[in-house]
């Protein structure tokens, strides 16, 4: 197996170790405000949008930055920088993340807030409305077409939106079954954490007109934006360099084009 491969198994293994508390959290989520529109957000930004990403550090890189790195404070540099949307990796073991931070992001910026996590289960939506999320990832990958399909109406129940994450066409094809207005399309694979811009591009232009097309992984230049979004992008999500830069503001402004 690979990567994904394993690490899913592992979380479902632990969810029926240790169930989430669904009751409590249904209880939380129903005093909550409503989140804020992240499909919306990327559809009123000028193109390209940029969702700037909290992560620590990732399978593929290693340690990216600092493990006690101020997830609030970098949100509200991205922030002020123009980002549309503030991405918060969860992951604890591979990625240095936990749902502190999301919720962290979520009480310093105004912008949405978009959870990134191995979520294989409704319950997991529920945990992320909860935390402070706008919107999941859902990578089709990692789930059944039932299950993808139960996961997008989940988080169409709490008003949360869904970035559904493909790497193949029939993985496109499945996220356009599911109903997914929003599609990322990862040039990574996360089975074996190679990167194919190439075909990340070829499977851009594939995505339909009427849904919001997100560029994923290996993006770092202004050249590369301008690939993704000549290729059909409205969006692209960014976490390494930003993380890395000395001015990540500044780079982000870069990206933007608005530097």
């Amino acid at each position: 197996m690979g990567f994904l491969s394993e690490h899913v198994a592992e979380v479902r293994r632990r969810l029926e170790r240790r169930p989430l508390d669904a009751e409590r959290l249904a209880a939380l989520a129903l005093g909550l405000p409503p989140a804020r529109g992240f499909a919306a957000a990327l559809r009123a930004a000028p193109v390209p949008a940029v969702i700037a990403e909290v992560k620590r550090a990732s399978p593929s890189a290693g340690a990216i930055a600092d493990a006690d790195a101020d997830a609030a404070e970098r949100a509200r540099a991205y922030e002020a920088a123009g980002a549309t949307a503030v991405s918060v990796l969860t992951e604890p073991r591979h990625f240095g993340g936990s749902l502190a931070d999301l919720r962290a992001v979520h009480l310093a910026v105004s912008v949405p807030v978009l959870r990134k996590d191995f979520l294989v289960h409704p319950d997991q939506v529920l945990e992320a409305r909860v935390g402070g999320a706008d919107a999941v990832l859902l990578i089709v990958a990692a789930l059944s077409r039932s299950e993808l399909a139960a996961m997008v109406a989940t988080a169409r129940d709490l008003g949360l939106d869904a970035l559904v994450e493909v790497h193949t066409e029939a993985e496109l094809e499945a996220a356009l079954e599911a109903g997914a207005e929003v599609v990322g399309v990862n040039a990574r694979d996360l089975e074996t954490l190679e990167v194919d811009p190439e075909g990340a591009l070829e499977l851009l232009a594939r995505v339909p007109a009427g849904r919001i097309a997100v560029a994923e992984s290996g993006i770092s230049t202004r050249a590369q934006v301008e690939r993704a979004t000549a290729a059909g992008a409205r969006a692209v999500l960014v976490g390494e360099a930003l993380m890395r830069a000395p001015d990540p503001a500044a780079t982000l402004r870069e990206l933007r084009g608005a530097a």
